[in-house]
């Protein structure tokens, strides 16, 4: 049977090459996919974690215990530390020719190794008085080494790490912060040009280096660290190092990790405790792994079945049963193994090229390929014995008949028989259980119980696709009846065989719900996290007037109005004095018109007898002072911290120059931008708005800032996702060629038949184009129903507990994917319909 199994994959190789492909392009997705999650982790380490991912080990701050400068002298002297960079970083104006910037100033490492950007030109800073500019700040500004920049002297926000703060100051409400300090004004020299940082934090940000004296000099000698980063010395054990720092810099468990955990914290901090799109990759990659192996299976089921009569007929002349499972297995092992290694070099092959195309943008710079262990061994694992389960189910079928009776026609798995009804039993019932779980795993927002839930519920459904996809396919046969005698045979063929119809269609099937789930998932996900930002940061962008300077001018705001990128633009005045559980805010009114334009959530809009006051504050009413005269408000809470305190400027009219409350405060302007900017439009804007509003470029700052800092994180990690859906399409598009191609195979007597009895070569065509469009066509729009619910309610158990999930269906990608299966199969149905035509009867019916 050795022999019998070889002699098969040679004499009939165009039978495996459609198998071939199927396991290869199934191998691909499911390694691709699980190369997603390390691309992802690599990318986000080399942007979000720049500034430590060429480090072994990162000591970060808690509350209790800051990281100083005692600090950093005892990281680098921890037994095991070979250098160590103690970041800082301070928050400062940079006056840049005519233009004052918001910048970051940090200090440069002892030790080359550790520094995070490298050098375009120049040199880096020695002494007091240097330091290096971005790339992308020098280009802007027409920087070059030698230039003169002043550091400070003005007005700057953020904590001693100086990064943003995410609810606090103008960043997040346009309120001046808590920690606002003047800074002296510090002249330095530019002494060389570096490149531009990838962290998206620091987006819009002039980023500069230069000694320790300079920052001392800006920001004062109390220093504060970030982080601080150690490179081991050669043969160090991670676990024990990392220990020996959390002792020496008495920071709790857990405060010392590798580059890469600090980064999945970071991502974890964006989406409130839990790394919920790193579960969301995984569970595309279960899906992917269930969904592979339907189509692998399906494919593969219906080559064995070609073969019945034939294995049966080795039986005949002597094979026992477990030669011909052996022999089929055998088969099964080579063509697995052989499209599995090929399924790995594509995915690898796929992903670098994606990897290397966004790494030509400039924004997607840090893309960094990710290629871990376990998406090859469990490309070529998965592959192989998918190949051969695949084909052990049909081989087995054919091996417990007798061999006269495999030779005739097998009835088809129905209600009818045993057979049919076991599998439509068990189908309505994992439908029916599934789908209970998945409904209950959505509205639980509980992923674990969904997926497989979810997962259970789809076999269900194609377990008993042979109950209704064949009737759908017949209903929808009534549209070709005007196409007369190819339309009326297309559709009874769809009733005649349910057996060949339901095979044809399930691999279409299975291609379009996944396609469709994961574009209704990315969509809805997508909204979910926009909505959440838009709570978190209720205000695009805020310019705040300094204290004691005349307010904004009508002619100013309606300059900045004019700019392009603006969508409105409000003039906040203050009214008042607010107290609240012993806390007092600065009180702006704002209209009902420029709230309802510049506040999309209702609950941040005051109303008529309320002041809306930070989110956290208990007080249930509050005490508003406006010049002589006490109200009493009720308070409503905001969804973001940090905020204004807003009342109805209809109630309470703008506060009279001299007035106390305006000590220590000034109007505000707030800007709502069109939310197609990307970051380099939004920094052009920033500083087009601080010339329009007579202000300084870091006086003008807010919510959208940072609103496309988490945008871009999300769009890098679904970036790579969506890139998929194209394999899955392909996937989809070889199942239903390779189905419609062997049912053409198999009908040849009867194709045949029909032209002996008067059906022209066109009408032949004609006919099998009609029955693969139907059947394509159904499929179609059956996987995009169940394809729009998978992936609401996974999106929803995914993201439900901790934002409000509202499905988006994106109808057109919807109406084209449909669109392009119909096509599919209609291109499927091309090259056999035109074989069968072109077989004369006479030989068609000599065919066995």
């Amino acid at each position: 049977m050795l022999q019998v199994a070889f002699s098969q994959l040679k004499t009939h190789s165009r039978r495996f090459i459609a198998i071939t492909l199927a396991v290869l392009l199934a191998v691909a997705f499911l390694s691709a996919t699980l190369m997603v999650n390390a691309s992802a982790t690599a990318s986000l380490t080399a942007s979000l974690g720049q500034s430590y991912a060429k480090a072994d080990l990162v000591a970060s701050p808690t509350a209790a215990v800051p990281l100083t400068a005692a600090s950093a002298a005892a990281a680098a002297r921890t037994p095991g530390v070979a250098a160590s960079y103690p970041l800082r970083q301070e928050m400062v104006p940079v006056a840049a020719g005519t233009a004052t910037l918001a910048g970051v100033l940090r200090n440069l490492p002892a030790s080359p190794q550790l520094e995070p950007l490298a050098l375009v030109n120049g040199s880096w800073p020695t002494s007091a008085g240097q330091v290096t500019v971005d790339a992308k700040t020098a280009a802007a500004r027409h920087l070059s080494v030698g230039s003169t920049v002043t550091l400070g002297g003005g007005v700057a926000a953020g904590g001693h790490d100086g990064r943003p703060k995410a609810e606090s100051g103008p960043a997040a409400s346009g309120t001046p912060d808590a920690a606002v300090a003047v800074q002296p004004a510090v002249k330095a020299t530019v002494t060389g040009i570096m490149a531009a940082s990838a962290d998206p934090q620091l987006s819009g940000l002039a980023q500069l280096a230069g000694t320790e004296a300079t920052l001392d000099a800006v920001a004062g000698p109390d220093a504060h660290y970030a982080t601080i980063a150690v490179e081991l010395a050669p043969g160090t054990n991670t676990a024990a190092a990392a220990t020996a720092l959390e002792s020496a810099l008495k920071l709790p468990a857990g405060q010392v990790v590798t580059p890469q955990q600090l980064t999945s914290a970071t991502v974890k901090s964006f989406t409130g405790g839990s790394d919920h799109l790193t579960i969301v990759l995984l569970a595309f990659a279960a899906v992917a792994l269930l969904v592979s192996g339907l189509v692998v299976s399906n494919t593969f089921s219906v080559l064995v079945a070609q073969r019945t009569r034939e294995l049966a007929l080795l039986r005949c002349l002597g094979a026992s049963r477990t030669q011909i499972r052996s022999s089929v297995v055998l088969e099964a092992l080579v063509v697995g193994v052989a499209a599995s290694v090929l399924g790995v070099l594509a995915a690898v092959g796929t992903m670098a090229a994606v990897i290397a195309l966004l790494r030509r943008n400039p924004d997607y710079a840090f893309a960094t390929l990710g290629v871990p262990a376990s998406s090859i061994l469990a490309g070529l694992t998965v592959g192989t014995l998918l190949t051969v389960v695949a084909a052990l189910v049909p081989a087995r079928s054919a091996t417990r008949v007798a061999p006269l009776a495999a030779l005739r026609p097998a009835d088809d798995a129905s209600v009818h028989n045993a057979a049919g009804r076991v599998r439509l039993g068990i189908g309505i019932t994992l439908i029916l259980v599934g789908g209970a779980g998945l409904v209950a795993g959505g509205l639980g927002s509980n992923l674990l119980l969904a997926m497989p839930a979810g997962a259970a519920s789809f076999i269900g459904i194609i377990l008993a696709a042979s109950l209704f996809v064949p009737r759908l396919v017949a209903l929808a046969g009534r549209l070709a009846r005007p196409a007369g005698v190819p339309g009326t045979m297309a559709s009874a063929n769809a009733v005649r065989n349910p057996r060949r119809t339901t095979a044809t269609a399930s691999a279409l099937l299975i291609g379009v719900t996944l396609v469709t789930m994961m574009m209704t998932g990315a969509a809805t996900a997508r909204q979910a996290f926009e909505s959440q930002l838009a709570d978190h940061f209720p205000v695009d962008l805020a310019a705040a007037a300094v204290p004691g300077t005349p307010s904004f001018t009508s002619a100013e705001l309606a300059k900045a109005a004019a700019l392009p990128g603006v969508d409105a633009v409000a003039r906040l005045k203050v009214v008042g004095t607010v107290t609240a559980g012993g806390q007092e805010f600065p009180a702006y009114g704002i209209s009902s018109t420029d709230a309802e334009r510049l506040l999309g959530n209702p609950q941040n809009r005051p109303t008529a007898g309320t002041v809306v006051l930070p989110k956290g504050t208990t007080a249930a009413t509050a005490s508003l002072v406006d010049g002589g005269r006490t109200t009493r408000l009720g308070v409503r809470d905001s969804t973001a911290r940090g905020t204004s305190a807003l009342v109805p400027l209809d109630t309470f009219p703008a506060a009279e120059a001299g007035n106390p409350v305006l000590a220590g405060a000034a109007d505000q302007v707030w800007i709502k931008v069109d939310p197609s900017l990307d970051g380099t439009a939004l920094a052009s804007l920033r500083t087009d708005l601080a010339e329009a509003l007579h202000v300084d470029e870091n006086q003008v700052d807010g919510a959208v800032l940072e609103k496309a800092m988490f945008n871009q994180v999300i769009n890098t990690l679904l970036l790579v996702v969506t890139g998929l859906l194209a394999v899955a399409i392909v996937i989809a598009l070889i199942g239903v060629a390779n189905t419609l191609s062997l049912s053409v195979l198999e009908r040849t007597r009867e194709n045949s038949l029909l032209r002996a009895l008067g059906l022209t070569r066109g009408q032949l065509r004609g006919m099998l184009a009609l029955e693969a469009v139907l059947i394509a066509g159904v499929a179609a729009v059956i996987g995009s129903v169940l394809g729009v619910v998978y992936g609401w309610l996974g999106a929803q158990s995914a993201l439900g507990s901790f934002t409000t999930v509202v499905a988006v269906v994106p109808w057109g990608q919807v109406l084209l994917v449909v669109a392009i299966a119909a096509a599919a199969g209609l291109l499927a149905s091309v090259v056999p319909a035109r074989r069968a035509a072109r077989l004369s009867p006479v030989e068609g019916l000599a065919v066995d």
